[in-house]
């Protein structure tokens, strides 16, 4: 089965930047999307980025716009998510996800197990 592993969490201050990565068991086909989600305490899952495999086709969520990036080395199966300029409000479990959606946000059929991200304020 396919497997996503994400890393680079971590505690940081605000104002501070973290690069997640999310390594994939396998090579995409080139319509799959991998996308980046979020989930704090209390609150539902929620879109961040996503990038097609193959082209591209870059998409944020308005509160990711400007701060964070999204990017891919299709030789390392591996996404990316470099997040500057971080708030108290971006904390939560980040996870990768992959698949053929249906929308922005949703019908992705793999998750990784997630990777915490703390901004202190």
């Amino acid at each position: 089965q396919v497997q996503l592993v994400e890393s680079g969490g971590g505690l940081v201050q605000a104002g501070g930047s973290l690069r997640l990565s999310c390594a994939a068991s396998v090579s995409f086909v080139s319509n799959y999307y991998l996308g980046w989600f979020r989930q704090a305490p209390g609150k539902e899952r929620e879109f961040v980025a996503r990038i097609r495999w193959i082209g591209d086709n870059e998409y944020y969520a308005d509160s990711a716009k400007d701060r964070f990036t999204i990017s891919r080395d299709n030789t390392k199966n591996t996404v990316y998510l470099q997040m500057n300029s971080l708030k108290p409000e971006d904390t939560a479990v980040y996870y990768c996800a992959a698949g053929l959606p249906t929308s922005t946000d949703t019908g992705y059929r793999y998750w990784g197990q997630g990777t915490q991200v703390t901004v202190s304020s």
